[in-house]
């Protein structure tokens, strides 16, 4: 896989020799887990006095000078293997000019960090690294000043590098980090306001220019990727404590309905059992060996009441509801200029309609979790994207103060949002309850595929107005979905099934493709997200929560579909389409540059017209914009006409996130991203019908293989003037759109409807008239009057 970093310079002095256009749409580990078990934990309480929580307005909060000279840096945040244990520790070791190897990360134990929010959003460089970046700030103006008090020297002549301040040209006048303040505290306070990821520390510290950093913008290598490559990696699922149980959850494969009845002499004969658990709709089995669970959970006779209830029968009848239904939100994202009279004046106008599946996180491994609970208290060891939310959740299902849960982090196999919802954690706490020793529940495969939160189902319409000279005058768009079932503030699976009653509104799952107006210079717009409520108050396997960039791989697709239709139906090139509607956003036309030049990009309308053989190339572009970080996407596909199949042969990325702290960091992000966007366009779909899930396993619920994966080239565009942006989900969001338009130009149709699966493609083949026999369910062709 390739990447080039371009600054910013060098590619606004290139630029005018481009004649391409450009879419628009784009043993480490060891040693901190044992400072980090043995450090004393800082007292304190936040700004308002709840002793549930420690004081962000202590600096003993966040920072701890060891004796020898190394840094323990506290944060709430975790690492969800992408690389920010790395990339903190960066921003850290340039504040307080020490080497990047003094750094060590304690993160997300709930006793001993602040709560910065969860993991999630692509903010946790973004917001947490500035409030780590203050607070080592001022940290370092708290160790110059007791130098200074040391060596008798004023501070403005005191230098410092690798953690040793000195005199300035008296070079034996010095003193390390560890002899000023090896393992005692600051006792300092700093100023902080605001909480989790909107909390603000230490405002009046003096941070560097970028210009002065040395280790931020360097590609060091990540600090947990060699135990991971030789083995020696806990994830929760190798997790163990002394004298654990283990358990499994029984839950029926549809409707979340009570159990009438429930034969506990049915694994009697099961030697290891320990005890069958019945609380409320809550039943497991907990038993001394992970295989007698198993075997237990598998051979318990439950009888399910039949729930008032029912699972949709297909997705058609989702859409369906989708459609029909009147949505109890509609948020307005924009609205502007007179659409009517556009529409009234328009040369031509176009209208189309997109889907997007329910789709699994698809963790590679199980929700697993285990929890010790013990009196008044209990411990919890688990992968949650937000501890403290854990904690919280916990605590409100226990009746505990929050202070007497306290919540690990031990990273899982991949989340992307899954372990915002963290149910084995639930599981296991009120296992262990029930039996008085620590459980470790760990879902089985079918367990996971089928109650896993989903990334919801989508149904997207656009409209949009041309005149004469081939500009887009009104743009009109409106997503429907589902709001996520599980979120912040809402009951789990477990809390659920206990009878705890969620108090929370369900919030709206963001409808990606309003973002486009961010990008695009349209006269008039008005994206529109609407929300359904679900049908039924139990929760169903269909429940839902965020996916890796919520809702925006789905919006984009429609949005940047429908643009590159417009394209082809006025014979236009895609990228120099979309450049027709860039004026006056500089960074958006750089990056679709950077990708088309990367990409060696040729200017021509699509489709690419008649190919010789079964087999058809074509190429796709796409922009998007999450957040501030910008991102355009070329892909090369190739169709088998005669089977359907889609092979993504390269996708070229070109990433704008403002300042970029570890460019190979960035580029492992970029091809994850992509490997898992290609992944959802060309076959993630959750199978159901009114039985219950019928994607349990990875033959019903597939997902990419290592020999179809891409080639992936990375342009990484720098802008150290500029925060740090957020790179951990946009680079997903254009994929699938660059795919679909790239299969447009391979063979001349247009897919409405993900994933582009062999059956869609042959689907849309026939017709188009290329292949006989008639479609299932075909999509309309786009309306252009």
């Amino acid at each position: 896989m390739k990447t080039r970093a371009i600054p910013r310079r060098e590619l606004l002095k290139n630029s005018r020799a481009l004649v391409v256009s450009f879419s628009l749409f784009g043993p480490a580990t060891r040693a901190l887990a044992q400072q980090f078990d043995t450090l004393p934990l800082p007292p304190g309480s936040n700004p308002y006095n709840n002793p549930d929580y420690l004081d962000p307005t202590s600096l003993d909060s966040w920072l701890a000078v060891m004796q020898d000279g190394s840094v323990t840096v506290f944060t709430g945040k975790v690492d969800l293997g992408t690389g920010i244990q790395t990339a903190l520790a960066q921003i850290v070791a340039d504040e307080l000019d020490v080497r990047f190897d003094q750094i060590h990360m304690a993160m997300g134990d709930t006793a001993k960090t602040v709560d910065q929010g969860r993991t999630a959003g692509s903010n946790t460089v973004m917001r947490a690294g500035p409030q780590l970046r203050h607070a080592a700030a001022a940290g370092r103006a708290e160790l110059l000043k007791l130098a200074a008090a040391r060596l008798e020297a004023p501070a403005e002549k005191l230098v410092v590098a690798e953690g040793v301040v000195r005199v300035d040209g008296s070079p034996a006048k010095k003193v390390s980090y560890g002899e000023l303040l090896g393992g005692k505290r600051f006792n300092v306070k700093v100023a902080a306001k605001g909480i989790q990821t909107g909390l603000d520390v230490a405002p009046e510290a003096h941070v560097k220019d970028f210009k002065e950093y040395k280790v931020v913008g360097t590609s060091v290598p990540r600090v947990d990727l060699l135990p991971k490559l030789i083995g020696e990696f806990t994830y929760t699922s190798d997790f163990r404590v002394p004298g654990m149980l283990h358990g499994r959850v029984l839950r029926p494969s549809t409707v979340l309905s009570k159990p009438a009845s429930v034969d506990k002499n049915s694994v009697r004969g099961i030697p290891g059992v320990v005890k069958v658990v019945q609380e409320g709709s809550f039943v497991g089995v907990v038993a001394e060996t992970e295989w007698a669970a198993i075997q237990a959970a598998r051979a318990l006779k439950v009888t399910w009441s039949t729930p008032v209830a029912k699972m949709p029968a297909t997705a058609d009848e989702v859409d369906s509801y989708l459609a029909n239904t009147q949505s109890f939100v509609d948020t307005v994202v924009v609205n502007r200029g007179d659409a009517d009279a556009a529409f009234s004046a328009a040369s031509k106008t176009f209208e189309a309609t997109y889907h997007w599946p329910f789709q699994n996180h698809g963790m590679m491994g199980p929700s697993c979790a285990v929890a010790d609970f013990r009196g008044d208290k209990v411990t919890i060891w688990t992968g949650a994207q937000g501890t403290f939310t854990t904690r919280d959740r916990v605590a409100s299902m226990l009746g505990f103060p929050k202070r007497n849960v306290e919540v690990n982090f031990v990273e899982g196999p991949g989340c992307y949002g899954r372990m915002v919802c963290d149910d084995a954690a639930e599981d296991a706490v009120l296992m262990s309850r029930a039996v008085g020793k620590p459980v470790r529940v760990q879902w089985m495969r079918a367990d996971e595929h089928a109650w896993e939160p989903k990334g919801p189902q989508q149904l997207m319409t656009a409209r949009a107005a041309v005149n004469a000279q081939g500009h887009i005058t009104a743009w009109e768009f409106t997503g429907r979905t589902f709001p996520w079932t599980e979120a912040q503030g809402t009951p789990q699976l477990g809390e659920r099934q206990i009878g705890q009653k969620s108090t929370a509104p369900l919030p709206g799952s963001p409808v990606g493709g309003g973002a486009i107006e961010q990008i695009y210079d349209f006269d008039s717009q008005k994206v529109v997200g609407s929300y359904v409520d679900w049908p039924q108050d139990e929760p169903t396997p269909l429940r839902t929560n965020p996916l890796r960039s919520p809702g925006e791989p789905a919006g984009f697709f429609a949005s940047e579909s429908f643009l590159d239709e417009i394209a082809a139906s006025l014979q236009v090139d895609p990228v120099q389409f979309r450049l027709r509607h860039l004026s006056g956003n500089q960074r958006a036309t750089e990056t679709l540059l950077a990708a088309a030049k990367q990409a060696r990009w040729k200017d021509r309308p699509a489709p690419a017209g008649p190919s010789a053989g079964p087999k058809a190339a074509g190429r796709g572009v796409a922009l998007a914009i999450r957040g501030r970080t910008l991102i355009a996407a070329i892909a090369e596909v190739e169709v088998d006409k005669t089977t359907g199949n889609v092979a993504v042969k390269r996708m070229t990325i070109a990433h704008d996130c403002g300042l970029i702290i570890n460019p190979d960091g960035l580029k492992f992000q970029i091809e994850g991203n992509v490997i898992q966007g290609t992944s959802r366009a060309l076959m993630e779909e959750v199978k159901f019908d009114a039985t219950g899930l019928k994607s349990l396993d990875w033959k019903s619920y597939p997902v990419i293989r290592f020999k179809d994966i891409p080639e992936v080239e990375s342009v990484l565009i720098s802008r150290p003037e500029l925060p740090a942006l957020g790179a951990g989900e946009p680079s997903i969001v254009p994929v699938p759109a660059a795919i679909a338009n790239a299969i447009f130009d391979a063979i001349g149709v247009r897919l409405r409807e993900a994933p582009f699966t062999p059956k869609r493609v042959l689907t849309a083949l026939r017709a188009n008239g290329a292949l006989p026999a008639a479609m299932k369910r075909p999509s309309p062709e786009i309306s252009g009057t």
